[in-house]
């Protein structure tokens, strides 16, 4: 017999810790099964594969609660470092992650059927999506982080492209291209960071950084930027942003939904994980640098979402997608304070934000669905005569987006956002948020007043489905209850999240 070419065999075994991955192996197992059910599974009893999907994600959001106070870790080696760590920062991307995916599902029931989409490979497409965006925020090694940030955004391109109106495949392959040019950017940044620095290891990527020998500081510079333009494409930070109106108007509108939230989170918690553990001996250069990109990001954001005309088609979902690009610029601001600080401290501010982020902006397009039509602007008009609910529903949502009471959850985490970069001595980054909060306060306030303008249509009362309603109930219940005690989320922020 052949001996093993290792000194001690035994020591390449370890336990796997099932309790710390059972978020993101649930989602995993619940897509499987949607996928082999759908084999037997007779054209009348597709729907129940909605359901399938709801209650997979269900109890992935079920097995966060034994991590809850806890950071465990797996898949580790005997060197030191691991490869999977369960700390308060991947549970509450998980939760937004996972809660984001569900809320999408029923977002989703009504929309499989009325666009006749094939509902097999929609939930198993969605779930496998939302199993790589809980994996990633819990991956402490470049490799898994790409690995997961993939995982994430592959089965989207597939959901894009499953509406067949003519809109969905240029959608999709306007996406995919960005997509995959980003990726193979970052894959280079990747390599160079793992040349100068000798391991892929988050921690041991900032020790070798740290440490590296002179000749090879450009080589590791380079690598880092790089990386950074793969997640920022992700995050649709400017000027990687191009894709997403076009994007989200070709999708399947509760895909868009799921894009602008779950989608962002994902690229969102890579940044911050690279920046902030990995390639923290570079903290002032790549803080600078997304003070920058904040800056124009949310500008460039609000600005479009301005310009939109009440009278385009698809108008609203183009302000929903064009609101996400600037949201996505708050959300950059305690990263580049982090930068600043020397510390993951600020993170708690974005991670805040992120979570309140979700819940509205996935309302507010579950309030678009609702009322259907061409997604004019001017569809609104007098919505409040129509659907009294509906239009409460959706006002609540912009007001939450545009921080104004009784929105209150909405100005608890922009005043978090905008202490975080004055607290790191950004005090010009605060004064581009506060004149791009009043910016969108315009285009937000303009769609609310349309909500209980005067129309010419009769007022007709209007069914939904049940689904959708209980989607929309959710998320106004979530920011109601988030407004009257916002310290459920931000206590995160004086937390310690690694």
């Amino acid at each position: 017999m052949t001996p093993l070419a290792v000194a001690d065999p035994g020591g390449l075994i370890q336990s796997v810790d099932w309790v710390a991955v059972a978020p993101p192996l649930i989602a995993a197992l619940a897509a499987l099964a949607v996928l082999v059910t759908d084999l037997f599974l007779p054209a009348a009893r597709k729907r129940l594969l909605g359901r399938l999907s709801a209650a997979g994600l269900l109890a992935a959001l079920a097995a966060l609660i034994p991590l809850v106070g806890d950071t465990r870790s797996t898949f580790c080696f005997r060197s030191g470092g691991c490869s999977y760590t369960a700390d308060h920062f991947a549970l509450a991307f998980q939760l937004l992650a996972l809660g984001g995916a569900l809320l999408t599902v029923l977002l989703s029931l009504h929309t499989v059927e009325d666009e006749k989409l094939p509902g097999g490979e929609y939930w198993f497409l969605l779930l496998c999506s939302a199993c790589g965006a809980a994996l990633l925020p819990a991956a402490r090694d470049l490799a898994t982080l790409v690995i997961a940030l993939e995982v994430a955004t592959l089965p989207a391109f597939a959901l894009v492209a499953l509406r067949r109106d003519g809109r969905g495949a240029e959608s999709a392959l306007k996406f995919f291209l960005s997509s995959v040019t980003a990726t193979a950017v970052m894959l280079l940044g990747v390599s160079f960071v793992y040349a100068a620095a000798g391991t892929l290891q988050l921690q041991g990527v900032a020790d070798g950084l740290a440490h590296a020998p002179g000749q090879l500081k450009p080589l590791a510079e380079a690598g880092a930027v790089l990386t950074l333009v793969g997640f920022a494409f992700k995050t649709a930070a400017v000027p990687f942003h191009f894709w997403v109106p076009d994007t989200y108007v070709g999708a399947p509108l509760p895909v868009a939904g799921y894009l602008s939230v779950v989608g962002k989170a994902a690229g969102l918690s890579g940044l911050a994980l690279v920046t902030t553990l990995a390639f923290r001996p570079y903290g002032h250069t790549w803080g600078l640098v997304l003070a920058v990109l904040a800056a124009l990001t949310m500008t460039a954001g609000n600005a479009a979402a301005l310009r939109q005309r009440p009278d385009t088609p698809h108008g609203a979902v183009r302000l929903l997608a064009w609101s996400s690009v600037g949201q996505a610029g708050y959300l950059l601001v305690p990263l580049a304070a982090a930068g600043y600080a020397d510390s993951a401290e600020p993170l708690g501010a974005t991670v805040a934000y992120a979570l309140i982020y979700g819940l509205v902006n996935l309302g507010a397009f579950g309030a678009v669905a609702l009322v259907g039509g061409s997604g004019r602007l001017d569809g609104f008009r007098g919505l409040a005569g129509r659907d009294r609910w509906a239009a409460l529903a959706l006002a609540f949502f912009l007001l939450c987006l545009a921080g104004l009471p009784p929105g209150v959850v909405g100005l608890f985490g922009k005043v978090v956002v905008f202490r975080a970069a004055v607290d790191a001595g950004l005090g010009w980054l605060a004064v581009v948020m506060a004149v791009n909060v009043v910016i969108a306060l315009a285009y937000y306030l303009k769609w609310t007043a349309l909500l209980f303008a005067p129309s010419a249509e009769a007022a007709e009362p209007r069914r939904s489905p049940a689904p959708l309603r209980a989607a929309l109930g959710l998320a106004a219940c979530g920011a109601a209850v988030l407004s009257v005690a916002p310290q459920l989320v931000l206590q995160v922020v004086s937390g310690s999240l690694f």
